[in-house]
């Protein structure tokens, strides 16, 4: 009586609708084999396509191979518009993907190819297509790492009213230092201005210390010397404050690698029933 049950209501689904549930569970989810294979060969194409990129930046393989690389790169970018449209098809609510991070990433791993039409060289953009790497966590079911990335990105938006406060205080120091070394050192020494005293300051508070530019005055020099002490105090600051959170964000749960139908976000507890963010059924 159940099976002739969920026979009728299968039967009285559109079959518009149950093709749209399945595509979006071949395109969205790794929990099928080929939901699986379908990830895993976007992940294979991502990877040539990077390689092709950077090969093409180097000028003998692109006097070389140029047209070949280029065919490969155009190939390519057909490939991830026809996936990008997709997973807008797949969706309930398009838009929704459109602007969410995954989505703007498939969008620019797209735009560079076409953009090349009219902006010679920004086809080097391409790379970005590397970001859409990070679905390889889904697809292997490393669900571990999806609930340490989870908790590292709740602690990172935990602490950031302190890391904003915190660089606000090292711009105004920086501000500060760059003002006080371009007074004391002057032009003649490499200090023509404020903002190439700030630049100075940056590159001293941070400890980079690229030696392009260096007080030669004794007094500048014991200004540049507190600079670089406190470079290392300052540096200690921030790690502190997200390890703080970090600490009190960390917890023992179990994600799924199931996307919402509705508005394809990920990370759901594995007992989850509906989604957490816009609630439709899973």
């Amino acid at each position: 009586m159940g099976g002739g049950a969920a026979g009728a209501y299968n039967r009285s689904v559109p079959e518009p609708s149950r093709f749209r549930a399945r595509l979006h569970e071949i395109v969205f989810e790794a929990d099928t084999a080929a939901g699986k294979a379908f990830d895993l060969g976007v992940l294979s194409c991502i990877l040539v396509s990077v390689v092709a990129v950077m090969l093409e930046s180097v000028a003998s393989m692109r006097l070389q191979y140029g047209a070949e690389l280029r065919a490969l790169e155009w190939f390519f970018t057909i490939v991830f518009t026809l996936e990008y449209a997709l997973r807008l098809f797949a969706v309930h609510r398009p838009l929704h993907y459109a602007f969410s991070f995954f989505g703007l990433v498939d969008l620019l791993s797209v735009l560079p190819s076409y953009m090349s039409l009219m902006i010679e060289g920004t086809q080097t953009l391409l790379v970005v297509r590397a970001l859409r790497l990070l679905r390889v966590f889904r697809v292997l079911k490393l669900s571990h790492f999806l609930g340490e990335a989870q908790v590292l990105l709740i602690a990172l938006r935990a602490s950031r009213a302190k890391i904003t406060v915190f660089l606000g205080t090292v711009l105004v120091v920086t501000l500060l230092m760059g003002s006080i070394m371009y007074m004391v050192e002057g032009p003649e020494h490499g200090f023509t201005s404020i903002p190439r005293g700030i630049y100075w300051a940056i590159v001293t508070l941070t400890t980079v210390g690229y030696g392009d530019l260096s007080p030669r005055t004794n007094f500048g020099q014991a200004i540049a010397a507190c600079v670089m002490i406190m470079g290392y105090g300052i540096l200690a600051v921030p790690t502190g404050i997200v390890s703080v959170e970090l600490a009190s964000a960390t917890r023992a749960q179990r994600w799924t690698t199931q996307a919402c139908p509705n508005c394809s976000r990920g990370g759901h507890d594995h007992d989850a029933a509906h989604c957490k963010y816009c609630g439709a059924r899973l």
